[in-house]
């Protein structure tokens, strides 16, 4: 199969020959310097990865079984690798962009506050915010994923004796929630040991209450964590908690039949859908802007009523209703009645959780940068998207970890650069759902992290696109284009602190299944820990908007140097079978 042909019309035909993968020049100056007479041995391949891979802990029995493993080429030679051979291993999946092997790797002994948690925003909707079904299946989807916070809007059915999850004052179908709990505890620690918390957002009565609180204790047994009715005066430790369940949402009230009809988000009828995304979703919005518009969400001092969050002033709670209800909460919800400054203050003998949407963090950062990461240090901060978000589209994610915020909510069922963001943190740390926030955020005293500061460059990033394959044995032939090989190009940048956030792009190779860019790009970081690459291919497309082509995102905390294999991702996250690029990554301390 050395030609492909295209039928232009019904009587003309093009030919194109199809190219094989072949080592770039730099990768041949590499092989020669580490083999003799045309062969790599093992102690020359020990040699190259240490010293040029950078991976200082490699034995040269790892060197030995990579030989091992491509036994079944035809190419093998048993003294070693010959160079096709070395370029197979290099740009094969034992060569991967993160450790192979993952694993938790990370102190997990701090309290849960120290954390980034993968959290899921209405974590039942099967699609839009505003008419799909309401289902235990993306719940999960979300958990195999290893997402660890789970969100459930409980109100009653229409008889008015049992619970339902669905999005309230919407056209969404309804589930049960005894259906959803089963599912929870079935999966909850199927991707990850480490704990799960479900937010619950209450619109029940004080009977349905109690019926929760007996659901949830049958449901889950000695897998809950209950502290009791009161406050915790600080979070445990993931570690302390591993395969355990923990309920998250504000003390139970009297259920006023009459309460005002409002939406949890408050702003959700105040503006209209946008018009569809691009096939592979609108660009991560640019922080800097976000943040420096001072008149876009009016006066930063004030945070709209979230049914989540009711003020505790307003609590009209019965001392013998709920009672068991109330016990079950680990991690309590509410702010104090006033203002922002209120909302952040830090108690030294308890701890609770604060939920901002997107907009009301945006506009607290402006004044109260500062705060933020102050109250995150001991509280959690749980932000959510703004209520005009029906399609189930995301935010940039970070605006809450600059700020030390450790839910930040998404919708997960959709797909799109912001959550391919996401996804790509939380690959750290050995995909567990817990990302340790780096050692700035927990600084106290006048040494408080101050997210809108001007940071010296800590670190530069080189990144060197080579080629990229396997889009050949993925896709139909006429996928990309029904006249002609694809013409790809790949799109490189850093999703990070404003300063960093950047993308650019290689040239377009035109007609080529196996394209060679060979472009190298570098990256000036001033906060590297929360710096990740961003990887795109798409393919050119002068008539229309270019093809989505594949896409991932990497923490660069957790790159390993060198030569590097890099498998894409579908649009929805899932691992393409064939396609991936080869570059190479160099990190500089300055």
């Amino acid at each position: 199969m050395s030609k492909q042909t295209y039928r232009v019309c019904f009587c003309f035909t093009r030919r194109f020959k199809l190219t094989v993968a072949e080592a770039p020049e730099e990768i041949k100056t590499v092989f020669e310097t580490y083999s003799e007479n045309g062969i790599m041995s093992v102690d020359h391949l020990h040699e190259f990865m240490t010293e040029y891979q950078g991976e200082s802990n490699v034995t040269k029995e790892d060197a030995q079984a990579i030989i091992d493993s491509v036994k079944h080429l035809k190419i093998f030679q048993k003294k070693g690798l010959n160079l096709e051979h070395f370029f197979r291993y290099l740009f094969g999946d034992i060569n991967p962009p993160l450790s192979h092997t993952p694993t938790v790797h990370q102190d997990m002994n701090a309290p849960l506050s120290h954390y980034f948690i993968y959290t899921g925003h209405n974590s039942y909707l099967t699609g839009n915010q505003l008419s799909s079904d309401c289902s235990d299946v993306p719940i999960i989807k979300a958990l195999h994923r290893g997402v660890r916070v789970i969100e459930l809007d409980m109100w009653p059915n229409d008889a008015k004796d049992n619970v339902d999850i669905l999005h309230g004052r919407t056209l969404t179908t309804p589930v049960e929630l005894i259906k959803c709990l089963r599912s929870i505890k079935e999966h909850a620690f199927v991707a990850s040991p480490y704990p799960v918390v479900i937010t619950l957002e209450d619109h029940l009565t004080p009977d349905l209450q109690t019926k929760v609180a007996d659901m949830i204790t049958e449901t889950f047994g000695d897998m809950l964590f209950t502290p009791g009715a009161e406050c915790l005066g600080e979070f445990p430790s993931p570690e302390s908690l591993k395969k355990r369940v923990m309920i998250s949402t504000k003390p139970p009230k009297e259920y006023l039949e009459s309460r005002t009809m409002k939406d949890k988000e408050n702003d959700s009828h105040k503006g209209k859908d946008s018009v569809e995304d691009e096939a592979w979703g609108t660009e991560v919005p640019d922080l800097g802007d976000e943040i420096d518009d001072d008149n876009k969400y009016g006066s930063a001092r004030e945070i709209p009523q979230e049914d989540d969050d009711t003020d505790e002033g307003d609590q009209k709670v019965q001392q013998s209703v709920g009672l068991a209800y109330k016990s079950l909460i680990a991690i309590h919800a509410g702010k104090p009645k006033g203002g922002l400054e209120e909302a952040l203050k830090v108690d030294l003998n308890k701890v609770r959780r604060l939920s901002m949407s997107e907009q009301e963090l945006e506009k607290a950062a402006k004044t109260h940068g500062k705060a933020i990461v102050r109250f995150t240090q001991r509280n959690i901060l749980r932000v959510y998207p703004k209520g005009t978000r029906f399609n189930s589209s995301n935010y940039n994610p970070l605006i809450g970890w600059m700020h030390g915020a450790q839910m930040v909510a998404f919708n997960m069922q959709g797909y799109g650069r912001s959550l391919w963001v996401m996804q790509g943190m939380f690959k750290a740390n050995g995909g567990c759902g817990y990302v340790k926030k780096p050692d700035f955020l927990m600084k106290g005293g006048h040494d408080v992290f101050d997210p809108r500061a001007t940071l010296p460059v800590r670190q530069i990033l080189k990144v060197r696109v080579y080629m990229g394959e396997g889009w050949y044995l993925d896709f139909r032939h006429t996928h990309f284009d029904a006249y002609s090989p694809p013409d790809f190009y790949t799109r490189v940048g850093i999703a990070g602190v404003p300063a960093d956030t950047v993308m650019v792009k290689t040239k377009t190779k035109e007609d080529e299944w196996i394209p060679v860019w060979n472009e190298e790009f570098e990256f000036p970081l001033t906060v590297p820990e929360l710096a990740l690459l961003r990887i795109e291919v798409h393919e050119y497309d002068m008539s229309e908007k270019d093809d989505f082509a594949g896409q991932t995102c990497l923490p660069v905390s957790e790159l390993r140097p060198g030569i590097r294999a890099v498998p894409l991702f579908s649009r929805k996250g899932e691992k393409y079978k064939n396609v991936k690029l080869l570059m190479r990554f160099d990190i500089t301390y300055v």
